[in-house]
Order: structure tokens, then sequence, then C-alpha cells
């Protein structure tokens, strides 16, 4: 099997690049979908008009309804239609991005990703993750191409909730401990083929990155303040983690995600936090040397990702709550089976056990 990469067709980061979109669109279409929430619009919506002005390109604003499901993308295609749009804006967080890039693929039609937010790696990728009207993991939807263009204002993302960019680096955490798993499994990547050096060299340097700025990233940004630190782990969150996941390979930390949503108690946390917590058990699964463990639960307790199913907001751990996290994350079509071992719900579960175990015995509880 070929060895695949595949990354947007342009990725552009900096502070105040918000202000230039009207000018990056118009190169694109002639009258564009603009994807964004209520409360989006009312912080960015005058910005994103002005930016509009004298360009060839004009804009049709719609407010998401909050899940990247069936009946809300098939109505965006219909608002499309009516509206005749040639393209697709999503702006704000990761469910509108994935509601954007299936509307656009299913309209055959240009998509710019915008996040306000760097909570996940889902800006870059060729892949909308569908969930039903309720909000449970329902299948990944691949697309044909990623975005063509990625567009990053790291002043408005410096603005976002802190609690958001350090979800983010909860996701791209899981981007080389899954990257690494497939690799050594051989597994077919969401690119359709083998990893490259190339896909594996980013996940590395994704890690590398939340390693040494992650905390000094997170500091900064309760202070207000957008420093180099942030400017990396902005990338390492989107770039580094969108194009590490995608080449190399999803695989133990977005499965046990995947499983998690069966439980309404964790429906409030946000995708990173979950996949946090996916990551340490799927080091658990791999029976990674102690060190290692240590060192990821720490970055986790430091930064703030959740390390206990109490902190997921599992208020009573049950063995039949776990078990039914571990038969979701087993599901046929999900990634666990990209590790390079067996894996059954029972030794799932016993992997949910012991990291939320290790979970608090770090904590000190």
């Amino acid at each position: 099997m070929a060895r695949i990469l595949i990354s947007p067709s342009k990725y552009v980061q900096g502070a105040g690049e918000m202000k230039k979109l009207g000018t990056y669109a118009e190169a694109y279409g002639k009258k564009a979908l603009v994807l964004i929430s209520a409360g989006g619009y009312k912080r960015i919506g005058a910005e994103i008009e002005e930016s509009f002005k004298n360009t060839g390109c004009s804009i049709v604003f719609d407010y998401f309804n909050g899940e990247c499901s069936k009946t809300e993308i098939n109505r965006l295609k219909a608002v499309m239609e009516e509206k005749d749009c040639d393209l697709v804006i999503g702006i704000g967080g990761g469910k509108i991005f994935d509601t954007a890039k299936a509307v656009a693929y299913y309209t055959k039609t240009p998509v710019l990703i915008c996040p306000t937010i760097a909570s996940t790696d889902a800006p870059c990728s060729a892949l909308s993750v569908i969930y039903t009207d309720a909000g449970v993991f329902e299948e990944y939807l691949f697309l044909p191409a990623n975005p063509n263009m990625v567009l990053m204002d790291t002043e408005i993302i410096a603005k976002s909730p802190v609690r958001l960019t350090v979800s983010g680096m909860g996701d791209a955490l899981a981007t080389y401990f899954e990257a690494r798993a497939c690799q050594r499994s051989q597994a077919t990547s969401c690119a359709g083929g083998k990893t490259t050096e190339a896909a594996m060299a980013l996940a590395k340097l994704c890690f590398d990155t939340l390693m040494s700025e992650g905390t000094k990233a997170k500091i900064a940004l309760e202070a207000g303040a957008c420093t180099e630190a942030v400017e990396k782990i902005i990338e390492a969150n989107t770039l580094l983690s969108g194009i590490g996941f995608e080449s190399a390979g999803l695989a133990g930390a977005h499965a046990i995600h995947n499983g998690l949503t069966v439980l309404e108690e964790c429906h409030h946390m946000y995708h990173g936090e979950k996949v946090a917590f996916g990551t340490i058990a799927q080091l658990v699964l791999e029976n990674v040397p102690a060190e290692e463990l240590e060192d990821i639960i720490d970055f986790c307790i430091e930064v703030g990702l959740p390390v206990t199913l109490k902190e997921l907001g599992v208020a009573e751990v049950t063995d039949e709550k776990i078990m039914a996290v571990a038969e979701a994350a087993c599901a046929e079509n999900d990634t666990l089976h990209n590790m390079p071992f067996e894996v059954t719900p029972q030794t799932v579960a016993a992997a949910l056990k012991a990291a939320d175990a290790y979970g608090h015995y770090f904590l000190g509880e």
C-alpha cells in the first residue's frame, strides 16, 4: 500500500487575519454561506462583514444549530441551494467546521475554515465527525479533499476561554501516541495509506511542542497575552495535530473518546478533555514504561486536563458504565482496532479502570 500525506491547500496563522477574510474568500467564490454561532456573530460579525466590503464576494450568514448531524447538514444544503451560494465558510469551533466541510462536500463547493478557538485538530482535516441530534457519535464522514484554506486569527483565539485551548492540547496530546501505534500495526491512516516519515515527524513535533510550550502558553493566556508560546501551541493544536492524526492515523485515544459519548454525564466535557483521558487509557493498554505514563499524567494535571472519570463528570463509577464505554470504543468501525495487538471490551475496561486509578493516585486522592 502507498504512503500518503494530505493537508489543507493553504494555512494562514497570525494576529488580525480575520480582517482579511473577504479578500481571501473572493479567490474561491462569489457568494459565501457563513456558518457561525449566534454568540460568534455577536462578537465578530461586524468585523467579518467589514472584511467583505469592496470585494467580489457577498455573504449570507446562518446560525449553527449546535450539532454536526445529518439533520443540520441537510438543512444547510437546502440553504446553499436556496441562496445560490458557491462557497462555505465555517467560523467558530470543531462541530461548525465539520458541518461546513460536509455541506461543502455535498454541494461540491470550496470550503474555508476559520477557527475562533484552538480546541481541536478538526480545522485541517478531510473528515467530518457525524453525531446524532442527541450528541452521540454516529460515524466518520471521510471527505475527498482537505479544506481549501484554514485561517487562524491568533488575536481572536487568544481571547477565547483558556479551557478551550487547553482542550486543544488534550486532542493534540493523542496525535503522536496514536500515530506511533498505527505505524507499529501498519494500519491504514485516515488519508487512505500508510504513514509517511513526514507525518510521523510532524506528530512528534506536535508532542514535543506541547511538552515544551504547553504550560507557558496556558499561563500566558490566563494573563491575556498572545506570546510566542501561545502561537506555537495554536499551531501544534491545529496544523501539526491535524496533519499528524490524519496522515498517520487514529487508534485507541479517539475510540475511547467515542466510547465516552455513551455516558450522558460526559456530554458537557470538551472533545479534547475526553481524548486526553483516552490517551492515558491507551498508554495503559500498551503497558508503556512507568516514566512515560507519569510524564503524560503530570502534564495533564499541570495544564488542567482531566485524569479521572470523576473529573470527566462521572459522579459514580460503576462496572456497568465502564463496560458500556469499552464496548462502544470497540465498535467494529472504530479506530481501536488500529492498535498493534488485539483489543477486547474486557481489556479496554481494565485499562479504563486502571487509568482512572492512576489519575487518582497522581492527584493524591
